[in-house]
């Protein structure tokens, strides 16, 4: 019993000593711990925030980037479209002087070829004519003198 006597001697005199640690968890609880939890919870809150700021910020970015390579792939195209159509007329001009130098060509070519069927006409029309006088002097040359040309021609 006397181990129970001095139990409870202890206990008595560990009373102080327990409501001084209660009295400082209470104190603790109220002077460090809420602050903490406030200060963590703030700086959860504000590195969460942030991060989906950061995520917002991010999605923007890629939309932007989405649109400008949208409207990057429009240029480009209506620049083909513009160098397509560039070429085009290009070409139809082009084709259009070949026409022309091959018609004008085409024109001096038959001015040309009538040209020649005229000279050719004047020569044989010349060649006849000196053909007659040829004949004329052959028969004056080789008939007797005083035979008449229209007795030997026929």
């Amino acid at each position: 019993m006397e181990i129970l006597h001095q139990l409870g001697g202890l206990v008595l005199g560990s009373v102080p000593t327990m409501v001084f640690f209660l009295l400082l968890v209470a104190a603790y609880g109220t002077l460090v711990r809420k602050p903490l939890e406030k200060t963590l919870a703030e700086r959860r809150a504000r590195t969460t925030g942030a991060v989906e700021r950061a995520r917002g910020a991010i999605a923007a970015a890629e939309a932007e980037t989405t649109a400008y390579e949208e409207k990057l792939r429009s240029a480009r195209s209506e620049i083909m479209a513009a160098r397509e159509r560039s070429l085009q007329q290009w070409q139809a001009e082009r084709d259009r002087a070949v026409e022309a130098a091959r018609a004008a060509a085409q024109e001096r070519v038959k001015a040309a070829r009538q040209e020649i069927e005229g000279m050719s006409v004047t020569a044989r029309k010349q060649i006849e004519e000196a053909t007659a006088q040829l004949s004329d002097q052959i028969l004056r040359a080789v008939l007797p003198a005083g035979t008449k040309f229209s007795e030997a021609r026929q």
